[in-house]
């Protein structure tokens, strides 16, 4: 009966930690990062430039930077510069991306 309620325990805890969280914020460039949180015209330009120039996408939310997961970049890269909305994963300071929309 114990090893039955261990089991139950660990699937528990494993569930919880692949729910997928929601959150608000801008997509970015990993060379300016936050300096493009407010997402004007300007910034959009300027993380356009640096995404065609090879810089990764990453995600800015709260001034906290995460990275963007290798598969999620392509989802990110067409919201570069934008307030969006993402549904996703975040492990660490990485969070890959299940859906992508423009924040209301």
């Amino acid at each position: 009966m114990k090893k039955f309620w261990m089991m139950v325990s660990i699937g528990s805890l494993v569930a919880v930690g692949g729910l997928a969280e929601t959150l608000s914020g801008t997509i970015s460039d990993a060379k300016c990062g936050a300096r493009h949180e407010a997402a004007g015209e300007k910034d959009t330009a300027c993380v356009k430039r640096c995404l065609d120039g090879g810089s990764k996408a990453v995600f800015v939310s709260g001034g906290k930077v995460y990275a963007i997961a290798a598969d999620s970049q392509e989802k990110a890269k067409a919201s570069a510069g934008q307030k969006v909305t993402v549904n996703g994963k975040i492990d660490g300071d990485t969070v890959t991306i299940e859906s992508i929309e423009a924040a209301k």
